[in-house]
């Protein structure tokens, strides 16, 4: 049988993919005993817990999700970063325009912080963005020069942010663009 990541190396499993073989009815009641089983844990015991890299945090635009999962696996994070998606991205954690959100992603980071053990976030905003239209304002993403720099300073608003309540967290801010290519912010 073909592995689909030796063509599409990120490719994800699915059941027409040809990887994942039709499963018997002996085959089913031996995954429904390993389900019943995994249940009967202590919650704790079930915990997603270890030591990863970072957490992402991007937005719900699905244009950039292949991107955004393509930017990680080239920082060698394949597998090893938790993600937090929102509209915006970091532009939804800090801007005004959306304070509402603040709190679930400074939650959200806490918890990644204990179960994760996370050394980093990776904050990447994006080219053409709604969320930083509403934000900004139409004049701030007019040309890619003023649009850089409105992403930039939100970005460094958020770096700003995250050191003040996890210092001991590296940030790593960028602008994707439309091709999947990050310009990074210092």
């Amino acid at each position: 049988m073909p592995d689909c990541t030796a063509v599409v190396p990120h490719a994800l499993h699915h059941a027409g993919c040809g990887c994942a073989l039709p499963l018997a009815r002996r085959g089913l009641l031996g995954s429904l005993g390993a389900l019943t089983a995994l249940a009967a844990l202590p919650r704790s015991a079930r915990a997603a817990s270890g030591n990863y890299e970072a957490m992402l945090v991007n937005c719900i635009d699905p244009r950039f999700t292949t991107g955004s999962y393509a930017y990680m696996g080239e920082h060698h994070m394949r597998d090893r970063y938790s993600q937090f998606v929102i509209a915006g991205g970091p532009i939804g954690a800090v801007h005004a325009r959306f304070a509402a959100w603040h709190q679930a992603f400074w939650d959200n980071l806490d918890i990644t912080v204990a179960l994760h053990n996370i050394h980093a976030v990776v904050a990447l905003t994006h080219r053409d963005c709604g969320a930083a239209k509403l934000a900004l304002g139409e004049a701030a993403v007019a040309t890619t020069e003023t649009e850089t720099a409105g992403h930039a300073e939100v970005l460094r608003a958020f770096r700003a942010e995250v050191a003040r309540r996890k210092p001991a967290l590296q940030v790593v801010t960028g602008i994707m663009a439309l091709d999947g290519s990050v310009l990074e912010i210092a």
